[in-house]
């Protein structure tokens, strides 16, 4: 092809997303940042928005891939002009055919299929070796989040099953200490009973000595 990557990026860039419609507005006072691109284009269908980063991507690659000579994609620039004619699809499609055969001098339909077809395994590889990044980018990234993940989980594990046996240790020690209150309880009791016991028959023990001391120096001297 004569015309340059750029030039044919733009013209496949028309192929495949839909331009913003131009109304005539009021000029802007000048602005010393430029506005950000959209995020996202939209389809030619006009039913799905697509992120600008991935259309650029596809748009390099395809014109990367332009092969040599008249091929779908000059078919495909023939067929846009035909937008707005008032024709039918049917017709939109032969009329660009007739104007790309006056264009390139060829009449086999097959010089298009098979340049689409050529451009379909480009894409087919591109989004292929896109797949394989996927994968090694979830195994290396979530993969590692995941091993995390279920060690963070298998810890908690451990950690409940320690709570619950602590848990079990704590609810017998606290029967125990019950237990223990009321056995303290009763022995004190009965320690204090015996003590007072003691006490009633040794203080009268003393008494019963002290009495007869008493006596004895009194009625014996």
């Amino acid at each position: 092809m004569a015309e340059s990557e750029k030039s044919i990026g733009g013209k496949i860039w028309g192929f495949f997303v839909k331009e913003a419609s131009e109304q005539p507005v009021a000029t802007p006072p000048p602005s010393p940042v430029a506005a950000p691109a959209p995020a996202t284009v939209r389809d030619t269908a006009g039913t799905r928005d697509i992120d600008r980063k991935f259309v650029d991507h596809f748009v390099e690659l395809l014109a990367k891939a332009n092969l040599p000579g008249p091929d779908y994609f000059e078919f495909k620039q023939a067929l846009q002009s035909m937008q707005g004619l008032g024709l039918s699809e049917e017709k939109q499609f032969q009329a660009a055919w007739a104007s790309f055969k006056a264009m390139g001098g060829l009449t086999d339909l097959a010089v298009l299929t098979t340049t689409a077809g050529q451009y379909l395994t480009v894409l087919d590889k591109d989004r292929a070796a896109f797949l394989k990044d996927v994968e090694r980018a979830l195994a290396e990234r979530v993969g590692s989040l995941n091993d995390e993940l279920k060690k963070l989980q298998q810890d908690n594990k451990a950690f409940a099953e320690q709570i619950t046996a602590l848990q079990a240790k704590i609810n017998a020690n606290n029967e125990r200490i019950g237990q223990i209150s009321g056995e303290v309880e009763a022995q004190s009791a009965r320690i204090h009973e015996n003590r007072d016991g003691y006490e009633l028959a040794h203080q009268s023990f003393v008494q019963q000595i002290h009495s007869d001391n008493d006596k004895i120096k009194k009625y014996l001297n």
